[in-house]
């Protein structure tokens, strides 16, 4: 994918603007929007979505419930990366990360 992105500077007067070329910024955008359905989510997500189960289910949201539900993800994970991703998440809510 190529990706062009232009910004104006202020440097010259109205007129004379300058345009510069930064293809990081806007590659970068375009990257955001263009979410797969085979991209790991963030752990925020991850944990939203998890808190938002437990709410609906009426369980308390409390450690032992959000590490038993990261457990039953990791259990049913058949993909390296989201295996990384569910034990970096038992870590940071185990508080060993």
């Amino acid at each position: 994918m190529h990706c062009l992105f232009f910004n104006l500077t202020m440097r010259e007067p109205m007129m004379q603007q300058q345009q510069r070329r930064t293809p990081e910024t806007g590659c970068g955008m375009a990257q955001y929007f263009d979410i797969t359905n085979n991209a790991i989510p963030t752990q925020q997500e991850t944990l939203g979505q998890i808190v938002t189960e437990i709410l609906r289910s009426g369980k308390p949201v409390d450690r032992k419930t959000i590490c038993s539900k990261l457990l039953v993800k990791l259990e049913q994970v058949s993909d390296a990366e989201m295996e990384k991703h569910y034990h970096g998440l038992l870590a940071l809510v185990l508080g060993r990360e």
